[in-house]
């Protein structure tokens, strides 16, 4: 389990509680990745947390990857850190995996709050084969990403999805029906949320559409 945390002091140790016992009878361990948070998320976490890795300002996406690849094992899951993903619905996404020989599972919302959200997952989230394009709550098989280094900067994990899709991943997709947003979400308020969701969703798309163009023609690959 990897989770990427910026001023979740509060919400970290309910969300190891709820993890460990979602995780009962698995072999497990539990990774918080701390993007220099202010709050002492770090320290509160390093109470409850196998591992806690602090990083420098790094944002949401490299704090996910550096995560993944720090995990010990094979299949690695990616979750909020604000309690907004549900743990409980972690055993299911690890047996989509295993079950139906994933690669990647997505937990998708069946609701998407933000405008931004809807065009990125109807477009880009298509052709990655997802509905929710900018949801964290995954499965990852960690050799997909253990030599992966960022290209596009901060995505909101968006350029994971893609570059494993690009590696020829099979993509599956769980749905579940998310929770009332908290009031002061990371990714900032309503007009704020949407800009930077829109850049990702353009960013991705150029990279994804971009690269797959080359693929087809023999040119590259990620």
């Amino acid at each position: 389990m990897v989770t990427a945390a910026y001023n979740e002091a509060e919400n970290v140790p309910k969300l190891a509680e709820r993890l460990r016992a979602a995780l009962k009878g698995y072999d497990h361990e539990i990774i918080l990745v701390d993007d220099s948070s202010p709050d002492g998320t770090a320290a509160v976490a390093a109470k409850y947390f196998d591992r806690v890795i602090v990083m420098n300002n790094v944002g949401q996406t490299a704090s996910l990857l550096e995560g993944i690849k720090e995990a010990s094992g094979n299949l690695v899951v990616t979750i909020d850190a604000d309690l907004e993903n549900p743990p409980e619905l972690v055993p299911a996404l690890v047996r989509a995996a295993e079950d139906m020989g994933c690669d990647v599972v997505v937990a998708s919302r069946t609701w998407l709050p933000r405008p931004a959200e809807v065009m990125a997952s109807a477009t880009l989230g298509r052709l990655l084969g997802v509905r929710d394009l900018f949801s964290n709550f995954r499965v990852f098989r960690r050799s997909l990403l253990a030599d992966y280094n960022l290209k596009l900067g901060e995505t909101f994990g968006c350029e994971l999805l893609a570059a494993s899709r690009l590696r020829g991943t099979k993509v599956c997709e769980v749905l579940y029906r998310p929770p009332p947003r908290r009031r002061s979400p990371r990714i900032g308020g309503t007009l704020k949320a949407n800009i930077r969701a829109t850049l990702a969703w353009l960013k991705c798309t150029y990279f994804y559409v971009g690269l797959s163009t080359a693929k087809a023609l023999g040119l590259n690959a990620v």
